[in-house]
């Protein structure tokens, strides 16, 4: 994965900043948010040299901030225990600073309700998307804009899925 920053140099003239890939990711065994971008509300300055996405990967955007990542969904392994399963979600969130945003798993271990407006892109594979009483599965290329409810994601190939997603919190829309 490649990630290209643009900024501008002491003259004023725009210039390629980063040319790499992402400098931070989380929980890559079960899938993995790959962090690209990140702002705090502040504005943004396009002769900093700072890298915004190297910081530890959060869900959730900060007040006023917002997310530009990638994140993959692995298919589970067929005969995982559901107590397994549970688990596993419990600390992948917990590991992401987002426990908190885990108000209903009755349907699912990886329910989660954020207070943010994401918008997703399916880029690749086979997914679920489930709310609190409807599900749709999702192709290629289908947009989510998906506005602060509670959900999850499900993997129904074989082979990970790879999704986009802009997080923007509450605050600023």
């Amino acid at each position: 994965m490649r990630r290209i920053i643009t900024g501008h140099n002491k003259n004023g003239k725009s210039i390629i900043s980063i040319d790499g890939p992402p400098a931070r990711t989380l929980g890559e065994e079960a899938g993995g948010l790959f962090e690209i971008w990140n702002t705090d509300g502040g504005g943004f300055e396009t002769e900093s040299e700072q890298d915004r996405a190297d910081i530890d990967v959060m869900l959730s955007p900060v007040k006023g901030g917002t997310k530009f990542r990638y994140f993959q969904i692995n298919p589970i392994p067929e005969g995982v225990p559901q107590e397994a399963i549970e688990e596993a979600t419990a600390k992948a969130f917990e590991r992401m600073g987002a426990a908190h945003h885990r108000v209903d798993t009755s349907r699912n271990a990886a329910m989660h309700e954020t207070d943010t407006i994401d918008y997703i892109i399916l880029l690749k594979g086979d997914v679920t998307l489930i709310l609190d009483e409807e599900e749709v599965r999702l192709k290629p290329h289908d947009v989510v804009v998906q506005r602060g409810t509670n959900h999850a994601w499900v993997n129904n190939g074989s082979d990970p899925a790879l999704l986009i997603a802009i997080l923007i919190d509450r605050a600023l829309v």
